[in-house]
């Protein structure tokens, strides 16, 4: 039986990758590097940190990688504060209430900092439903590794048998399956050149969930 319900949040919860592209490139033009599409679209799912340590060796960048992340966190803020429209993903607070309401409990494991992800949680309500908070920062390899499930799981005090994960990247995918739990694909049309095929189970709309179905969702 499925006890815990492990989310990212980044295009699961809410969708911030145009804020994050925003700031990322307004950072490239200041950096003046060509980052193509393609290799942007890898970095889905790894930590600002990680994705700057490559960033740093393809491009032999002068700044520390420390840096390199304040001055791009620095963007998103100034971006996300000035952004209006932004809004939880169609469907996902109505399951996260209905998880929460029936005793479910809810991890969020994303590889953003803390404090966008405080930031995001302070701005839609979200700290009380979820038992704890794991920040991709705190490790030091990003998804595809599957550390930061494993360790959501063991704060949750969940076998992995009893977790399930809700990832919309291939690289998160790839580490929920690599921590040995079972995996929901988000396919919405905010996920770009992202693969699904690892995946237990892909929806595209939060409506074909509930606590329900989830609960008796039986990892082999």
């Amino acid at each position: 039986m499925i006890q815990t319900v492990i989310f990212d949040m980044d295009g699961v919860i809410v969708d911030t990758e145009p804020v994050h592209h925003y700031a990322y490139n307004q950072h490239f033009k200041q950096l003046n590097i060509e980052v193509t599409p393609e290799m942007y679209a890898s970095f889905t799912g790894n930590s600002t940190k990680n994705i700057f340590e490559r960033l740093k060796t393809q491009f032999n960048l002068e700044e520390d990688v420390q840096t390199l992340v304040e001055t791009k966190r620095n963007l998103f803020n100034d971006a996300f504060d000035n952004k209006e429209d932004l809004y939880l993903l169609d469907g996902v607070e109505d399951l996260i209430k209905d998880l929460y309401a029936n005793g479910m409990q809810l991890v969020l494991a994303s590889s953003s900092a803390t404090v966008t992800i405080n930031r995001i949680f302070d701005r839609f309500g979200l700290h009380k439903y979820f038992s704890h908070i794991v920040s991709g920062e705190d490790f030091p390899k990003s998804k595809p590794h599957p550390a930061i499930f494993q360790h959501a799981a063991f704060l949750a005090q969940t076998p992995i048998e009893n977790c399930i994960v809700i990832e919309d990247s291939t690289n998160g995918i790839l580490a929920a399956k690599a921590a040995g739990i079972y995996c929901i694909g988000y396919d919405s049309f905010h996920s770009k050149m992202q693969d699904y095929s690892k995946a237990d189970q892909i929806i595209s709309n939060f409506k074909e969930l509930n606590y329900s179905i989830i609960r008796q969702i039986q990892p082999s």
